[in-house]
């Protein structure tokens, strides 16, 4: 039986995501195994049954798998040994005194010989540098060490999407206080520019935006007039914090999706989105009530609420955006995606992108 994302603890999680980062770059075919088997103290036996693994169980897969081969700590059970990568490989890291104690006290509990501190010391000290700095200091950091980013083109629909954030132009009434600006989460499709996804709220940009976003992304929709949907290949992003969080990255590696941070000052094909956004500025806020430019007058006293910006918003994209032939490719985002039959690739269920919304 297939074990979800949510079912694994933090220390799994920690571990799965570890190992995925190594494998990372062979998934995305930019390197051969045996060149991630020379850069890491790894077998490239060990590595096959990683991929294996991953290509038929996903995230967990990488939990459930342990090394049998030389880099094995003999004395200590499968068990035991698996607590003491996860340890540490827990953020912030633990010292080696710590995870001593807390497998011994593990140890004891089971009725096994607790391990010496050396033991310990080496087995901390033997992780793989990328499993740590990844673990320690975050996926930007790995990147920057470890990872190639190439920004490619998408060539069919699904393969590439972008997420990003904007504050909308327009005052909005908000139960009670100050009429304020919501922000809008989108979830673009690369190749079409159709929108797969989007969550407005008057809420600063979080974690929790872009997983909702993502959710509905991915999932079918309730409406016969939106049908993109399914699991891109790619997903690629803005480094801030909500795009660069461990459930996210957690979320994309169990879905076998790609994660791109792009690097700040270096944006990467950000204006697709950009020029989105831009759109629904200026074809959209500027006739309604309340409509705020940056430099610039208030046009009309604000009127809506963020429900009825949410309807108006969600009508502009359906019945004009995706229905009128883009200006870069001449095809509506709408018919552009769907073109050839194309079938998008879904998760086994609902369930399974429930973990998406949980952070």
């Amino acid at each position: 039986m297939t074990i979800l994302l949510s079912h694994l603890t933090e220390a799994q999680r920690a571990q799965a995501m570890a190992r995925f980062q190594v494998l990372r770059p062979f998934l995305e075919g930019q390197v051969e195994l045996t060149a991630i088997a020379r850069q890491h103290p790894l077998s490239l036996r060990t590595l096959r049954r990683w991929v294996q693994r991953y290509d038929t169980e996903g995230l967990a897969g990488l939990v459930r798998q342990r090394r049998t081969d030389r880099g094995r700590h003999r004395r200590l059970s499968p068990a035991l040994h698996q607590c003491v990568e996860g340890l540490a490989l827990q953020s912030p890291p633990l010292s080696i005194a710590v995870i001593h104690r807390q497998i011994c006290g593990l140890a004891l509990q089971h009725q096994m010989r607790p391990p010496s501190y050396s033991l310990i010391y080496a087995m901390v000290r033997q992780l793989p540098t990328a499993l740590a700095t990844l673990a320690h200091q975050g996926s930007k950091a790995y990147r920057q060490r470890f990872d190639l980013l190439h920004r490619r083109e998408a060539e069919a629909s699904n393969v590439i999407w972008q997420a990003d954030h904007c504050l909308l132009d327009i005052l909005v009434l908000h139960d009670g206080q100050a009429p304020a600006k919501p922000w809008l989460t989108v979830v673009l499709d690369d190749y079409s520019r159709a929108m797969a996804g989007y969550f407005l709220t008057f809420d600063s940009p979080s974690a929790l935006n872009t997983s909702l976003a993502l959710r509905q992304a991915i999932w079918r929709k309730d409406d016969p007039h939106w049908h993109v949907c399914g699991i891109p290949q790619t997903l690629y992003t803005d480094c801030g914090s909500d795009f660069t969080s461990q459930h996210l990255e957690q979320v994309s590696a169990d879905l076998k999706i790609c994660l791109i941070n792009s690097i700040p000052g270096q944006p990467r094909g950000r204006g697709r989105i950009e020029r989105f956004f831009q759109t629904v500025q200026q074809m959209l806020l500027c006739t309604l009530p309340g409509y705020a430019p940056p430099q610039g007058p208030v046009r009309g006293d604000p009127q809506l609420t963020l429900r009825e910006i949410e309807a108006r918003f969600r009508a502009f994209v359906l019945d004009v955006y995706h229905a009128r032939p883009h200006s870069e490719t001449n095809v509506p985002p709408q018919q552009r995606w769907e073109a050839g039959g194309f079938l998008p690739q879904m998760p086994d269920s609902l369930e399974e992108t429930l973990v998406i919304g949980v952070v």
